[in-house]
């Protein structure tokens, strides 16, 4: 051993040795790290990916272990994410529905701080579609997806799957996912109608195939039960989203000349095609008839009068999705997570007590 600490080689010809480096401490990985931070792998990832979700204390203590064993946080992701294309596919049905905007711009803002981009792929509900953009992570084109329905594309590689699910949900245990609580909101939704004296109010409905409609459509039903009113199957019509189904939605209604004070719609675009039928019937919102929505879309505050809404918090719904995917990418062994984010109504023009019968 040389004078300097540095392991000498010995020349062929006995002559001084060439001073060769030291072999660099071993990387950790990011269970090692968790395991001596004493906290969850989940949250390593969040500490280094995302420090302003993770309490200070338990930010503090990661650190120092990272510090402690020579790595900084940018040098030990650089390490779990060897081998990556740094892109990542977010599939959606529907390009044209303005909910998913604010979900996309929450996706790639997380990307973008993380040195990843995005494509995005409109699958319009097609499986060979789905397919095809699940099959370039088979094929190392991607890293990952991030799902906004509620399938699973096959992606035929050993191991855990790179798919994170975000605003529907399916139940598969093994994938995570994240949502809101739609029964709930639903619920609440329907709670402030009848709270304002409504008792005959219908429901358009989104697709029966979406587990989130049928939950919005419990949550209607389980409103009016509470109440002590019955549900009325004549009062309900299924939609598929647009604005043309509420429009033919109202029709309906009013073709059977049932009665109806209030209207609540399992999306905003349903919600603004109600609103323009009922106008053009020469009905007044909301002093003929409330409309209540569900989204709080961009366009649903000016509209007239402005769209009383269940607001999910989209943005945030995309920014946990991506990074539910970033620590998976860094750990396949994370394990998988259903987190329910919160929904707030927000109230505007669109709703009044129903219209004195005297």
């Amino acid at each position: 051993m040389s004078g300097n600490g540095k392991r000498r080689k010995d020349g062929a010809a006995g002559d001084a040795g060439i001073d060769v480096a030291a072999q660099p401490v071993r990387v950790r990985t990011v269970k090692e790290i968790a395991a001596i931070a004493k906290v969850s792998v989940a949250t390593v990832s969040r500490a280094l990916q995302r420090p302003d979700i993770v309490s200070e204390e338990t930010r503090a203590r990661i650190h120092e272990v990272v510090k402690r064993l020579g790595y900084t946080p940018n040098a030990l992701a650089r390490n779990l994410r060897t081998a990556r294309t740094r892109l990542i596919v977010a599939l959606l049905p529907d390009i044209a529905n303005p909910f998913f905007s604010e979900v996309i711009r929450g996706i790639e803002q997380v990307a973008y701080e993380n040195g990843y981009s995005v494509l995005l792929g409109e699958t319009q509900s097609n499986l060979v579609r789905e397919q095809a953009y699940a099959d370039m992570v088979a094929a190392r084109q991607a890293d990952g997806i991030i799902t906004m329905f509620h399938r699973v594309p096959s992606i035929p590689m050993e191991g855990r799957l790179p798919i994170v699910n975000a605003c529907e949900y399916v139940k598969d245990s093994a994938i995570s996912s994240v949502y809101i609580d739609n029964v709930t909101a639903a619920t609440q939704a329907v709670d402030y109608l009848l709270a304002l004296g409504h008792r005959d109010i219908a429901f358009i409905a989104g697709p029966s195939t979406s587990p989130i409609c049928v939950d919005r459509e419990q949550g209607y039903q389980r409103a009016l039960q509470n109440a002590g009113l019955a549900v009325d199957p004549s009062l309900t019509a299924v939609g598929d989203f647009s604005i043309e189904a509420g429009e033919r939605a109202v029709e309906l209604f009013l073709a059977q000349g049932r009665s109806f004070s209030a209207i609540f719609c399992a999306n905003d675009e349903m919600a603004i095609g109600a609103m323009r039928a009922l106008l053009s019937r020469g009905l007044r919102v909301p002093h003929d008839v409330s409309v209540v929505g569900f989204d709080d879309i961009r366009f649903s505050r000016y509209t007239s009068p402005p769209l009383t809404t269940v607001a999910q918090p989209k943005n945030a719904l995309g920014r946990e999705a991506m990074t539910m995917l970033l620590e998976l990418l860094g750990d396949p062994e994370v394990p998988a997570r259903k987190r329910i984010l919160c929904a707030e109504l927000v109230v505007r023009g669109s709703t009044a007590p129903p219209p004195s019968r005297a």
